[in-house]
């Protein structure tokens, strides 16, 4: 990861993906020297885009609040994710970073395509590998578990769920790179429509005859239980299912892929009027064929179906459409700082979301743990269950955020 805490001065150089990191270049034959170079994001007008870091920073918020609630058996219902088929606001969270990923390469893949095949693999998978092996870590996260004479043990690492939010992002930043690489935005297309197309035969013929998309006989539940055991399978749905496994994968490239390709259109167009209403037409288009499609092919998070893919391009079209009206060209930016803070330290935030909670979770308190004391004493006790749970995920992001808001004013910026 690219924090360098030394005592020599930093200066801070900003990359097209819009992520502060450290460039760190040889000025003399002993010391180092770290110089600056500016290469702000600009879209065809010579505009900041700063619309993509306000996106990319209400994703981050949104998934702490709905992946950390007080009480999972009280949740809102737009708080929850669909029980299986349906869609629901948190359905949104995940699939809108994958896209904010990919409007972000955009951006950097001009860089990245003037490598040799040899540096792109280099860059690229030393990248996808670092965010595969942070993912799986957070899985295994805090190593111990107590046994039941309430002694610790450690956990056995080949036991740790193999697959997770981070793994996906990795694996679909990684062949989405690839596909932009060697294909281009032509190579995107194909991809992206073959896929759509091909997931759902993939997915009725390899499933269970009498319900090929449901929980316990669909296809990327038998290809994850054959790879990767039933042991390192998540086990949220009652059984070993991976919402983040092998097969869905291929499906969830293309949200990255349709990033990349609205990035593209933005910075030839500009954020002008005209990309707004391009932006809104083609979310209209894809939400209306979303639903159509969904008449024989559900729409489904968990096992990330192609009409599910639609919808969700469809939502972020029209979200990105209005913060660049508001944003870019109505200049309305006082109320973004909040959601920059996010947006400037995604992966660190969303990783100590993670940790600290597990932290909160395992530090004894009487007859609880830090977090059930905390919860029952600062939120239920005066609040009902539904409107605790939601108060506490809501002060939870705001902690995360404070912890943010402290790197950014240190001007601590940390990718991998």
């Amino acid at each position: 990861m690219g924090l360098n805490r030394s005592n020599k001065s930093l200066i801070l150089s900003e990359k097209q993906d819009n992520i502060l990191t450290w460039n760190e270049n040889q000025s003399t034959k002993n010391s180092p020297k770290i110089t600056m170079t500016e290469i702000p994001i600009r879209t065809g007008l010579g505009q900041r885009y700063l619309a993509l870091d306000v996106l990319r920073g209400m994703t981050i918020a949104f998934m702490i609040i709905v992946n950390t609630p007080g009480s999972w058996s009280h949740l809102y219902a737009p708080l929850a994710h669909a029980d299986w088929h349906g869609f629901t606001p948190t359905d949104l969270v995940f699939p809108t970073f994958l896209f904010v990923v990919g409007n972000a390469m955009s951006f950097s893949m001009k860089k990245l395509s003037e490598m040799s095949k040899g540096a792109f693999f280099r860059k690229v998978g030393k990248r996808a590998f670092l965010i595969f092996l942070i993912g799986w870590l957070l899985n295994a996260f805090p190593f111990f578990d107590y046994n039941e004479s309430g002694g610790i043990e450690f956990i056995t690492l080949t036991e740790v769920r193999f697959f997770g939010v981070l793994q996906r992002i990795a694996l679909a930043y990684f062949f989405a790179a690839l596909i932009l690489y060697f294909g281009g935005i032509r190579g995107g297309w194909i991809y992206s429509i073959g896929a759509l197309v091909l997931y759902w035969p993939i997915l009725y013929f390899f499933g269970d005859p009498a319900d090929p998309y449901g929980l316990t006989g669909n296809a990327a539940i038998k290809l994850d239980l054959a790879t990767i055991g039933a042991d390192r399978m998540y086990m949220g749905e009652g059984i070993p299912f991976d919402p983040e496994g092998i097969l869905s994968s291929l499906t969830s490239i293309v949200n990255v892929i349709a990033g990349y390709i609205v990035g593209k259109m933005i910075q030839k167009k500009g954020n002008t009027p005209t990309s707004v209403r391009t932006l809104l037409i083609f979310g209209v288009i894809l939400i209306a064929a979303s639903y159509v499609w969904d008449l024989a092919f559900p729409i489904n998070k968990k096992i990330w179906t192609s009409p599910y893919v639609l919808l969700t391009v469809g939502w972020d079209l029209i979200l990105l459409a209005g913060l660049i009206f508001l944003i870019e060209i109505k200049n309305k930016i006082s109320w973004t700082y909040f959601f920059q803070v996010f947006g400037r330290n995604p992966l660190i935030l969303y990783v100590l979301s993670g940790v600290v909670i597990s932290i909160f979770s395992m530090i004894p308190v009487g007859d609880s743990s830090l977090k059930g004391f905390i919860y029952a004493n600062a939120y239920t006790s005066w609040l009902g269950p539904k409107n605790a749970s939601f108060l506490f995920a809501i002060s939870y992001m705001l902690l995360i955020w404070l912890i943010g808001w402290w790197m950014d004013r240190r001007k601590i910026y940390i990718k991998v």
